[in-house]
């Protein structure tokens, strides 16, 4: 079983044997995504490793690639580069080329510190880059439980209950809600 989420402790029980720890790498390029701006080089060294990562994941998929193919795939097209940006980051903070406790050095620390789980999808058949499919779907949960604190009545509550359902039902099915309805 793989275990993917953000790199929060709060996230990760105690490891399992039969548990693969992932770590979403979209996490950990938001980090950099945030400074850009306060370093556009190292940031952009990074977000171009980690665009080319998606890139590759993109082209796996569009060759429909099996699990074990996408591996391989992986395995060749992107280890190159993820092996390069861990060099790069190594680099930056051993040689002491990036202050520590600067948000450049946070974000490059937040690599290095998860880079086992960052890089589950160059190791385990099926790992996926990042969590961001589920993290949609809480979302709009979120965002219902925010909203349905202005029902009247516990009836109007499941009338929302139940358009919330069947939206989200539509929109998995690759239906449109407004149609459907």
């Amino acid at each position: 079983m793989i275990a993917m989420s953000d790199a929060l402790s709060s996230n990760f029980k105690e490891e399992c044997e039969e548990e693969v720890i992932a770590c979403c790498l979209a996490h950990g390029r938001r980090n950099f995504v945030k400074i850009i701006t306060n370093f556009p080089e190292d940031c952009r060294k990074v977000l171009t490793a980690i665009g080319t990562i998606y890139h590759n994941e993109k082209l796996s998929k569009e060759a429909g690639h099996t699990p074990e193919q996408r591996l391989n795939y992986h395995q060749q097209n992107s280890r190159p580069v993820m092996d390069e940006l861990k060099a790069w980051a190594d680099d930056q903070i051993e040689n002491l080329k990036t202050e520590d406790n600067s948000y450049l050095g946070k974000a490059i620390q937040y690599l290095r510190k998860h880079w086992t789980g960052l890089t589950q999808f160059l190791y385990q058949v099926g790992a996926p880059l990042d969590n961001n499919q589920v993290e949609r779907a809480l979302k709009k949960v979120v965002l219902h439980r925010k909203n349905s604190l202005f029902y009247r009545t516990a009836k109007g509550a499941r009338t929302g209950d139940i358009y919330m359902s069947l939206i989200q039902t539509c929109q998995l099915n690759n239906a449109d809600p407004l149609d459907y309805l």
